[in-house]
């Protein structure tokens, strides 16, 4: 066998390996004996077609299966001799089978980039802490009082705090824009869970009543056909109850698993802060890893990168069908090729970082990062654990979390960091 690799453009490789054309013409014939079992053809039995017969109704056929299955006996040691790693699967862009002494054939392959990582004491990270108030645990509170509200339908007008029954019809340019129709829609008026100014105008109305509203989305909308955009809603008002918060009592604390109101704030205090600390962890995580990456700039294989954008689309169309909502058969993968090589490059990099310090995870470390990671399971903590535990292979992911933490500890004890404080609710209500 004879190699050669040339270096095309970027990542880009095409390696050419060359073999004895006798490999070739003894794999083909061996193929066309094979077929001669069951190859029907006039004048003669089957098992008892002459080869020359074979290779002339099936020559064609027998080439291509011979060429193929040359390349996957050869490719492995082809591209060992080389030295060449292959980011994803080589793609066979020449054959030749003609030469009266060798056969040949073509691949093309990106390889993964050479990465000489900039020193960690060059970072400056921005780590975000939070000091949960006493202001934070009673807006808490009151969202668990929130939850046991009672409503009574009342024939008063409504007012801050009432929950409405609704029909509406939103109008823009006279036509009524996909979503903006709904019955029976409940809201409490002052959440502030609708536009501005849709609530207010809400406001002392009593059951019965239509009512009409000139209104205008936000300029930042998170739908941007709507964004900025004036609207017309014309609402009819179904319902109007009176809310009846529940006492903080015992029986109140009972409600949530707790023998009473100390033990609740307690708890409660307890879960805002592993939650928050969640968050934090995602936070900080994201601010130094985007300043490693702003840091070390590299090229990535685009087959990989496709790769990555095509299971990004995939996950997107997977939450879609959970939500209840239609995939979009039509919409391409490269719209998440920025996340796909964004996610590409981090992934190198915390490989090289992993290799060059030799990162390895423990299984105590493993079992305490699996234990850690079912807390977010509650009462299924220990069947997820379990899960884990069956099949050593599951438990791939839990160990690249302990090494990926392994890296950024060895980041922060170098790099420079500047503490930025924010308040509980801002972090809380953060979308991850």
């Amino acid at each position: 066998m004879k190699t050669s690799l040339e270096t095309l453009e970027g990542l880009k490789r095409s390696l050419t390996v060359e073999l004895p054309i006798e490999d070739f013409n003894q794999k083909t014939d061996k193929i066309l004996k094979g077929m001669s079992s069951e190859a029907k053809i006039d004048g003669f039995r089957k098992g008892k077609v002459p080869l020359q017969m074979l290779r002339k109704t099936f020559g064609a056929r027998a080439s291509a299966d011979a060429a193929n299955e040359l390349v996957g006996e050869t490719i492995g040691a082809a591209l060992e001799e080389v030295k060449a790693a292959p980011a994803a699967q080589p793609n066979l862009t020449k054959v030749d089978s003609k030469g009266d002494k060798t056969f040949f054939y073509t691949v093309e392959f990106e390889v993964f980039p050479e990465i000489e990582v900039d020193d960690f004491d060059k970072l400056t990270v921005e780590m975000t802490e939070v000091k949960i108030t006493k202001a934070d645990e009673d807006r808490t509170l009151t969202g668990l009082k929130e939850q046991l509200t009672e409503y009574k339908s009342v024939k008063r007008k409504s007012k801050a705090g009432d929950k409405l029954t609704i029909d509406f019809k939103g109008m823009i340019d006279g036509e009524v824009f996909e979503g903006g129709e709904a019955k029976d829609f409940q809201m409490v008026i002052g959440k502030g869970s609708m536009i501005e100014g849709f609530e207010e105008g809400l406001t002392d109305i009593a059951a019965g009543k239509d009512t009409t509203l000139e209104l205008k989305f936000p300029e930042k909308y998170h739908m941007q056909n709507l964004a900025d955009k004036d609207v017309t809603f014309e609402v009819s008002v179904k319902v109007v109850e009176s809310p009846k918060e529940p006492k903080e009592d015992s029986k109140f604390a009972e409600k949530f698993g707790e023998k009473d109101m100390d033990a609740l704030r307690l708890s409660m205090k307890e879960q805002m802060r592993v939650e928050i600390d969640g968050r934090l962890d995602k936070i900080n995580k994201d601010s130094l890893f985007a300043a490693l990456l702003d840091a070390n700039d590299f090229e990535v294989p685009e087959s990989v990168v496709a790769s990555e954008a095509q299971s990004l689309l995939q996950e997107m169309n997977s939450r879609m069908q959970q939500q209840g909502m239609p995939e979009n058969p039509d919409m391409p993968a490269s719209l998440f090729n920025d996340e796909a090589t964004r996610r590409v490059k981090l992934g190198l990099l915390v490989s090289k970082i992993a290799s060059d310090n030799k990162f390895v995870a423990s299984k105590e470390q493993i079992d305490e990062k699996l234990k850690e990671v079912s807390l977010s399971y509650g009462e299924n903590a220990q069947q997820m654990i379990d899960y884990y535990n069956e099949d050593p292979s599951r438990l791939t992911g839990i160990e690249l979390l302990v090494v990926e933490k392994m890296v950024q500890d060895l980041i922060l004890d170098k790099a420079k960091t500047t503490l930025v404080n924010k308040k509980f609710e801002e972090v809380a209500t953060q979308q991850q």
